[in-house]
């Protein structure tokens, strides 16, 4: 007789990297091989925490903000920051569930906006209570999404975001000239001028406060995160029912989905009703709480900024895009200020630097050699001409940093041709060669900063964010908290 015991299979408390049924042990030790062992080891635990539970915990810090801070524009930028969770929300489920490319997701954020507008406005003079229009509104957002499903449900990649696109294009023309041809109905949308006065949400007879003295009224963001709660709950039983398995089975394989007998079809108009819903539930917040609606709210830029806010955050995981709605929406904000993003961009650049070479003794020869050849950069030009360095700068920078007085016409292009030429030219280099480049490169950059980019923050900051999704998608390419894939890197 062997003295041996069976081998027992391993419990609910056994290490994560053990091999288990349906999992081998090359993708059990996936996050090993991705990251550091115990930051794989750390992250594995913290996806064992019930979903919610820290949704319970998330939504009960959110309440606390009105506790931190009295200010209205930090409450506001709370509520355009759940306005931002919600639309995320809601493409996560055409993008990151049905794996479609939805160019015309932001058409019905538009759709529900209007819709309220009409419902709710002097526009017809219709004042409907908000428990009323609010179902309304998500369902006629979900039969325009069905409807824009029809068309397109045979198309797939680069097709279906054509005809995506062409509806965002046309909802953004009938927005827009709605007021004269709109199918001779005379003035529907306002036109360019859009629609005003528009009702706040009205339950029951009782509106609820915009503003109070004139500082934004903290009600509204209270509504707005009860709606948040209600659509990720529903939207998590959906992703783990039946719709939701064979929404992410289509985005795999529609094919091997379609043998195995699932409705592809019905699968993409279902994504896009349910996508649509959301985005139209969100325009219902946002039209009663600004009071009007114009039709360059809902242009492209939108549409990429939520997009960006699902691919950082993780496609296919509702926590990942919410914390990527988060971020984007926080960074939005302190990229206004020339103050915050001059903080901001260095201590990314410190960051970066660590990242790039983590342990390696160059950190610290790299580090060094930057300082000083800011320092004598600055010396040179300071003696050549005073006016080189006599431009205003924060603090220590304007001791670094070469800022002149006036900038000369010519150089902010000849400046950002050079500095992606370097970049470009730094990739074909190796070893200690591009290490010593990459000193006088990184110089560049912030040269261009400071006297580039800080003067035009409203571009820079959409620079700044597509520069830090690039970096993360090359260090982590399915987002924050993306679904886990075995890939080969």
């Amino acid at each position: 007789m062997s003295d041996t015991t069976p081998e027992l299979p391993p419990g609910p408390d056994a290490p994560v990297t053990a091999p288990a049924i349906g999992r081998d042990e090359w993708v059990a030790r996936h996050l090993e091989r991705r990251l550091p062992p115990r930051l794989g080891f750390l992250e594995e635990r913290v996806r064992r925490i019930p979903w919610w539970a820290w949704l319970t915990l998330f939504v009960g810090a959110a309440c606390l903000l009105p506790v931190f801070s009295s200010s209205g524009y930090v409450r506001r930028i709370g509520f355009d920051t759940v306005l931002y969770m919600l639309l995320a929300l809601g493409l996560n489920v055409v993008v990151g569930w049905g794996g479609l490319l939805d160019l015309g997701y932001v058409a019905f954020y538009g759709v529900g906006a209007y819709a309220y507008a009409l419902l709710d406005s002097d526009h017809y003079g219709i004042h409907m209570w908000a428990v009323l229009s609010i179902p309304l509104i998500v369902v006629i957002g979900a039969i325009a999404g069905l409807l824009l499903g029809l068309p397109s449900r045979r198309l797939s990649g680069d097709y279906l975001a054509i005809v995506t696109l062409f509806f965002l294009q046309l909802f953004q023309t009938l927005a827009t000239n709605g007021d004269q041809f709109l199918f001779g109905a005379g003035n529907v949308t306002g036109g360019a001028n859009g629609l005003l006065r528009v009702d706040p949400l009205d339950f029951f007879g009782k509106e609820l406060a915009v503003q109070h003295n004139g500082v934004f009224a903290i009600g509204y963001y209270f509504v707005g995160l009860a709606f948040f709660a209600v659509v990720f709950v529903a939207l998590h039983f959906v992703n783990q029912s039946r719709t939701g398995r064979a929404w992410r089975s289509q985005r795999e394989d529609p094919l091997a989905a379609e043998v195995m007998g699932m409705p592809v079809n019905w699968l993409k108009l279902m994504s896009f009703a349910f996508g649509a819903a959301v985005a139209a539930l969100t325009g219902t917040l946002f039209a009663s709480l600004n009071a009007s609606v114009f039709p360059l709210t809902f242009y492209f830029v939108l549409l990429i900024t939520v997009y960006t806010m699902v691919i950082l955050g993780g496609q296919g995981s509702q926590a990942g895009v919410v914390l990527g709605a988060i971020i984007i929406s926080v960074l939005l904000e302190l990229l206004r200020d020339p103050g915050h993003a001059r903080n901001l961009f260095y201590v990314l650049f410190g960051v970066g630097l660590m990242v790039a070479f983590r342990r390696s003794v160059r950190l610290p020869i790299v580090a060094a050699a930057l300082i000083g050849f800011g320092f004598a950069a600055h010396a040179i030009a300071g003696a050549i001409r005073h006016s080189w360095v006599a431009g205003t700068a924060g603090g220590w920078v304007s001791s670094w940093v070469v800022v002149p007085a006036q900038l000369a016409a010519w150089v902010p292009p000849v400046a950002y041709i050079v500095l992606i030429a370097c970049v470009l030219g730094l990739t074909l280099l190796r070893g200690w060669t591009r290490t010593v480049a990459l000193v006088p490169v990184l110089y560049l950059a912030t040269f261009v900063w400071e006297n580039v980019m800080l003067v035009k923050p409203e571009p820079t900051r959409y620079i700044v964010i597509g520069i830090i999704l690039v970096s993360l998608m090359i260090l982590r390419p399915n987002g924050l908290l993306g679904e886990k894939r075995v890939e080969i890197v």
